[in-house]
């Protein structure tokens, strides 16, 4: 069962593309502190925690920034227009309470509006919002009073979400991507057994805008083999065919094969089905045609480092209320822990 306390912390502390350090970068060094040997922030902003080894050098990626908002306009009447940070659909802001962030620690509330459907022509009630129709209402009556209460060009905005239970083994949150695979390298660490491996764990920045922190940590560490953990679809919904559902939730953790940005190196997929197997530890397979990981950025560095990576299924991705399966979070943690010990017996 996860860490429920941990797992909390990680998820609700804020932390949008360029914006980590508002509350997320400092629970991850916390979070890592106890399991590692040093710790470092880059010029980026990602977290960089170095188990020392004299063995192969191991990077293993998960991001820890999250899609959000930023104030680009504030109204007369003290509404605020927003421009997406990351992969956000304009759809998932009406009638949603947000975080604005006025500072480290300091935010107001705010809740995302649109145009009343009574009031829109018959032809606009047919079509999903678009940028231009939707603001971040935060009981401002004019642009002066939304500055007075700290609010500027350039202030980032989150979900208000929390994590919660849902149902038996499923819990529902916010930023479940990638705050998730964060929390598997944490749990990774900590449940790590003997080996000789030189590990990096990294919680990278910028991920949702480019893969960037993945990129120039990478480049730092020069790493002689990469693992990005990430959340990938789990379509198993209704509506969905078998076939496109990609995973589906309670199944085991996710073996990437491809996505768009990288073809796992095909030992590296064949060395983890191995261990899976060999531990019995329940897995199915990811195959995504519609987005990237961190793993995109590390297998091109320099001359190139055979990377793989593990996923885990969630639904609803991009949302206030991502769900994950806490038995394939588990899975999740005991592959990665063997491949680390066992990463000697690699050869490519």
């Amino acid at each position: 069962m996860v860490d429920y306390e941990l797992l909390k912390k990680i998820v609700e502390a804020p932390g949008v593309s360029g914006y980590e350090f508002l509350g997320v970068r400092d629970v991850i060094v916390e979070a890592f502190r106890p399991y590692v040997d040093e710790i470092k922030v880059d010029k980026l902003g990602n977290v960089i925690a170095h188990k020392k080894g004299k063995g192969p050098k191991v990077m293993l990626a998960a991001h820890m920034d999250q899609i959000g908002l930023m104030v680009t306009h504030i109204e007369k009447n003290g509404f605020l227009r927003v421009a997406p940070v990351g992969g956000v659909d304009p759809r998932t802001l009406i009638a949603q309470r947000f975080k604005v962030w006025i500072d480290k620690e300091k935010f107001i509330y705010g809740v995302g509006g649109s145009v009343p459907p009574h009031i829109q022509k018959p032809e606009e009630r047919n079509k999903a919002p678009t940028w231009e129709q939707v603001f971040i209402d935060v009981g401002a009556e004019s642009k002066e009073e939304a500055e007075e209460m700290g609010v500027k060009i350039g202030t980032i905005i989150t979900w208000d979400g929390r994590l919660e239970r849902l149902g038996k083994h499923r819990l529902v949150s916010i930023a479940f991507d990638d705050r998730i695979a964060v929390y598997t390298l944490v749990k990774a660490a900590q449940e790590l057994g003997e080996t000789d491996a030189d590990i990096y764990f990294v919680a990278t920045v910028q991920e949702e805008v480019g893969l960037r922190g993945a990129r120039v940590s990478a480049f730092g560490i020069d790493p002689d083999y990469g693992f990005a953990i990430d959340v990938t679809i789990a379509a198993d919904v209704p509506g969905t065919p078998e076939h496109k559902q990609v995973t589906q939730l309670g199944k085991g953790t996710a073996i990437k094969i491809m996505d768009r940005s990288v073809i796992c190196h095909p030992t590296i997929v064949r060395w983890m089905e191995e261990l899976a197997k060999k531990h019995e530890i329940p897995y199915q397979w990811d195959i995504l045609l519609g987005g990237g990981t961190d793993a995109g950025a590390i297998h091109l560095n320099k001359a190139g480092v055979p990377t793989g990576a593990i996923s885990v299924p969630s639904r609803y991705i991009h949302s206030n209320t991502e769900v994950v399966d806490e038995r394939d979070v588990d899975a999740g943690v005991k592959l990665m822990v063997k491949v680390l010990e066992n990463i000697h017996e690699l050869k490519i």
